[in-house]
């Protein structure tokens, strides 16, 4: 009886380490993956999104929209104002449990 639960527990041990094992080297593969040079492809992806990420700090906001974007998102904020009420609907919401 004592030897069938020891048995049992080592069976879910040895399934539990053998996924957090797998895991692990999941993610370890991806990390050595950085270290090594990239796909030509991956790297012009990459270089594109920091480039993005540049100009959208530098912008403040979406890069490339002109003013008819920012009409159009003025026009939807009001609408959903109007609809849902008061409050900065650019910001997530603050929920209270009691």
């Amino acid at each position: 009886m004592i030897l069938r639960q020891i048995l049992r527990l080592s069976s879910l041990f040895h399934s539990a380490v053998s996924v957090h094992l797998r895991r692990n080297i999941g993610l370890s593969a991806i990390v050595f993956n950085k270290a090594k040079e990239l796909d030509p492809v991956q790297k012009l992806f990459l270089d594109k999104i920091r480039e993005y990420n540049t100009k959208s700090k530098q912008a403040g906001g979406p890069v490339d929209a002109g003013p008819d974007f920012q009409k159009d998102m003025n026009e939807s904020l009001a609408r959903l104002q109007r609809a849902y009420g008061e409050g900065d609907l650019t910001k997530f919401p603050d929920f209270k449990f009691e």
